[in-house]
């Protein structure tokens, strides 16, 4: 078993961060995700939202290794659960593989939540557990594993940030539309006098 963590401040408000987090995927930055389901969502008695969402992913194994694995399969499925506490300000989401679970498991925890110093920034904090089963070199593969997951944690930052521009670029738009109808009945009602 192989434990990897990690840390990162967002220079954005919580509130602005769990939006990118809530609408991640698709992006540039991670292709390998190629769909996401909400299979569940709701909010509880003390206005937390639970979500439940099925993400599909297409590595595309090298031939060895899926000779190795014995399958040519190279979907693999994430389930993902999280709960968005907007009282609290905490965002956790866990996510776990459910395919060849036989041979790997990866179960992934972050956690987000405003700076403690800093109300417009936020921390995440990663965490994952990786375990490889009945595989020689399994000590090694889960090295590896590790190293990808860091590797990956960095374009799903990178990605979080794409998407908080995207977002930012969106709300400007807005703003500016709005700014165009409100002038213009006004323009009309003083041309009018």
């Amino acid at each position: 078993m192989k434990i990897w963590t990690s840390e990162h401040i967002f220079n954005h408000p919580w509130e602005m961060v769990i939006k990118a987090a809530m609408q991640k995927y698709p992006n540039p930055m991670n292709p390998s995700v190629v769909g996401v389901d909400v299979l569940d969502r709701n909010i509880d008695r003390q206005g937390r939202l639970h979500s439940k969402r099925l993400l599909s992913t297409e590595w595309g194994l090298p031939s060895i290794v899926k000779s190795l694995i014995g399958s040519s399969r190279t979907y693999t499925y994430v389930q993902e659960q999280s709960v968005v506490d907007p009282k609290e300000k905490t965002f956790e989401l866990q996510s776990s593989n459910i395919t060849f679970t036989n041979m790997v498991s990866v179960d992934e925890r972050l956690t987000y939540k405003p700076h403690p110093e800093d109300p417009e920034k936020t921390i995440l904090t990663q965490e994952a557990i990786i375990s490889v089963k009945g595989v020689s070199l399994s000590s090694y593969l889960e090295g590896v594993m590790a190293s990808t997951i860091s590797s990956n944690a960095g374009k799903g930052r990178e990605a979080m940030e794409w998407v908080i521009r995207r977002l930012n670029a969106e709300i400007e738009e807005l703003a500016a539309t709005a700014r165009v109808t409100m002038r213009t009945p006004m323009a009309a009602a003083v041309t009018e006098k």
